[in-house]
């Protein structure tokens, strides 16, 4: 509770943010009074949900000053690539375990992040660029690994399914919701209570001073663009179970402008240095 407190008291915008949504809900339920339903509440929770995870992996990075535009692109990567090694139409001939499928695909978003913060930190580029060239090129792997055909899984995942989105908690909640929680808080425990959180924090207000009191910028500015990658991974495999199929050219179009509108709404300051998960 007192953490809370204290958040509110450093960012106060907090609560004009929350106060807006909560006009934003009382005047849409007072216009439409269906949007009260469970069915409509339900579905809402789920798809805020997906959005939300993919919103405070950007928010790691927008915290260190940076951005990333590649998070859509992404989406679709690992949309159309689940699928695909679930069936074993790429890498591997033969359908790979979940447990497998998952940990690979995972291990390529970190990657991902990984070749990002390298490019800005070590090269020097500038992130807008580096994100912006991979919006392009994960966007066209998706496409060239999918055979530009949207992928579905073929196979009965309904099991799969249901545990990570579809099933409800309390027959309300939705299970991507639960997600985004649990994502949530251990992201804020990292933000606020980690010797890490207080580097991202001290990175992006000033990286310079930071830099001269013995922090390793380039390491907390390289684990944040891995953090944003590795969420933004795991949410294109929620995104797909959730549709039960990706089309390579369209799947993730626009999420990148979602997730930094979802951070920045959040408290994120796009100048880096500012920013929660509450």
């Amino acid at each position: 509770m007192l953490s809370l407190k204290n958040t509110l008291k450093e960012n106060p915008k907090l609560l004009v943010i929350f106060g807006l949504l909560a006009l934003l809900f009382i005047v849409t339920s007072l216009l439409q009074p269906s949007f009260r339903d469970p069915a409509t509440l339900t579905n809402t929770m789920r798809w805020i949900g997906l959005y939300g995870i993919i919103s405070i992996g950007v928010a790691f990075v927008i915290i260190t000053g940076g951005i990333d535009l590649s998070i859509g692109s992404l989406i679709a990567l690992s949309g159309v690539m689940l699928p695909m090694l679930l069936k074993g139409d790429i890498f591997f001939s033969d359908p790979l375990p979940v447990p497998l499928a998952f940990g690979l695909v995972l291990l390529i978003s970190l990657g991902i992040g990984l070749f990002h913060g390298v490019m800005v930190t070590k090269l020097g580029l500038q992130p807008f660029l580096v994100t912006l060239c991979g919006l392009f090129i994960y966007r066209g792997l998706a496409r060239a690994a999918g055979n530009d055909q949207t992928q579905g899984f073929g196979g009965d995942f309904s099991g799969l399914k249901n545990a990570l989105v579809k099933d409800k908690l309390f027959d309300f909640i939705p299970m991507s919701f639960v997600v985004l929680i649990i994502i949530g808080i251990i992201a804020a425990v990292v933000l606020n209570k980690t010797v890490f959180g207080r580097y991202l924090l001290a990175v992006g207000h000033n990286e310079e001073a930071a830099k001269f009191s013995g922090i390793k910028t380039d390491r907390v500015k390289i684990a944040a663009y891995m953090i944003c990658s590795l969420l933004g991974g795991f949410a294109g495999m929620l995104f797909v179970l959730d549709t039960n199929g990706a089309t390579p050219s369209s799947f993730g179009n626009f999420y990148e402008l979602y997730a930094i509108a979802g951070a920045v709404l959040g408290g994120c300051s796009l100048r880096g240095g500012e920013g929660a998960i509450f």
